[in-house]
């Protein structure tokens, strides 16, 4: 039989710092995929990741901690920012990064832990809220910007805008299971921004 120690140096030797964090990450991910967040644990993530799992625990404290950091990570890396110079074409292009990465099925998986898995666990529900303030944090830029160029009014809230871009796609993805495409993505974004400009959601 092989002892805890010889199966201990099969270990792949993965880097330090970026590189560990990637490798747990797509691990972590992979996972969510397979299994699901009730299902998910660090022993799991460790061995597909090839790392021990004192290595995780030295970054995240915990099962929930990384999960957060993950599904964070991946969504402000698959739905990139842009910046086209107008706020239209901004908000079309946020739209349609978010439809992409959201019917993906690494997408499906986060929607499922965020959602589905919920409903049981509080602890996720917690980490749905940090994930989602950390993309709108992200993604306050483009309508910042389009505040100064003088394409929304003065007194928008960046914050609700961003809601009511995403509202009409993840009410497609969790409530009415109607398709969700590129049209879908434009249409929100058109709904947006005529309601931005017309001065519906301005700070309180």
């Amino acid at each position: 039989m092989t002892s805890e120690s010889q199966r201990g140096h099969r270990v792949r030797a993965v880097g330090r710092g970026p590189k560990v964090r990637a490798v747990v990450h797509a691990a972590t991910l992979a996972e969510l995929i397979e299994k699901g967040y009730a299902a998910l644990t660090v022993d799991n993530v460790a061995q597909r990741a090839g790392v021990h799992k004192t290595t995780v625990y030295r970054r995240w404290a915990d099962r929930e901690s990384l999960v957060v950091d993950a599904l964070a990570e991946h969504v402000a890396a698959d739905i990139p920012v842009p910046d086209t110079g107008a706020v239209d074409t901004d908000l079309r292009e946020l739209a349609r990064s978010l439809v992409g990465t959201m019917t993906s099925p690494s997408g499906q998986a986060i929607l499922a832990a965020m959602f589905s898995d919920a409903v049981r666990l509080p602890e996720i529900a917690d980490a749905r809220t940090r994930v989602f303030d950390d993309r709108f944090r992200r993604a306050e830029p483009v309508i910042t910007r389009a505040i100064e160029r003088g394409d929304l009014p003065a007194d928008t809230d960046p914050e609700e805008v961003l809601r009511a871009l995403v509202a009409p796609i993840y009410f497609r993805l969790l409530i009415s299971a109607e398709p969700v495409d590129e049209a879908t993505a434009d249409h929100a974004a058109a709904l947006a921004l005529a309601a931005a400009r017309a001065g519906v959601l301005r700070k309180k």
